[in-house]
């Protein structure tokens, strides 16, 4: 299967996946990090994550429990819609006032929030291997800032729906060093 094929049927599983959730499911899942992801967490760092859409694994609860404990938070953050990707705190996780919809339709810091570089970045997916590999939306945003920022931490948020055996791996895909799902934690890979 192609990568573009495996997109279009890992979104239909993890729509359909997401669709069966009672609501009062859906506000559990994803609430508190688990104990081995929070050992992999350096002291004080700076915590980079992602605002997810209706169907991919919230984080926003992610961002007020770092928040809570001390960390800065960043999201992602597009000057245009050809601009690279950056990070920019994000200081506001409960109320989020401190964002504005960017070049993509999504919530990102505003232009004069302060540029951050996250020790630890929390990552969306389409799939992933047990081993660490992952499928991302396409675009390559991801790969080319973990490439750029090669010491970062990687931590994968994904539905249980969106693992598979095999990925078809290019030389540029960043694999992660984790990955979160409802009911298991993956790694650490080394």
């Amino acid at each position: 299967m192609t990568k573009d094929e495996l997109r279009k049927h890992l979104r239909t599983a993890r729509r359909d996946q997401v669709a069966a959730l009672p609501d009062s499911m859906r506000a559990l899942v994803f609430h508190r990090p688990p104990a081995p992801l929070l050992e992999l967490l350096p002291e004080g760092a700076t915590i980079g994550l992602y605002r997810a859409n209706p169907c991919e694994a919230p984080a926003a609860s992610y961002a007020k429990f770092f928040l809570d404990r001390g960390h800065e938070i960043a999201l992602p953050r597009f000057a245009s819609s050809n601009a690279p990707m950056e990070f920019a705190r994000h200081s506001d996780p409960f109320d989020e006032e401190d964002l504005e919809v960017g070049p993509f339709g999504l919530l990102q810091p505003f232009a004069d929030a302060p540029v951050l570089q996250p020790d630890v970045l929390i990552v969306p997916l389409i799939g992933f291997t047990e081993t660490g590999e992952r499928l991302g939306q396409g675009g390559g945003h991801y790969d080319r800032w973990l490439a750029a920022h090669p010491d970062t931490r990687t931590i994968g948020l994904a539905w249980d729906c969106q693992r598979v055996d095999s990925l078809p791996v290019e030389e540029h895909d960043a694999r992660l060093d984790a990955i979160v799902t409802t009911t298991r934690f993956y790694g650490p890979f080394a």
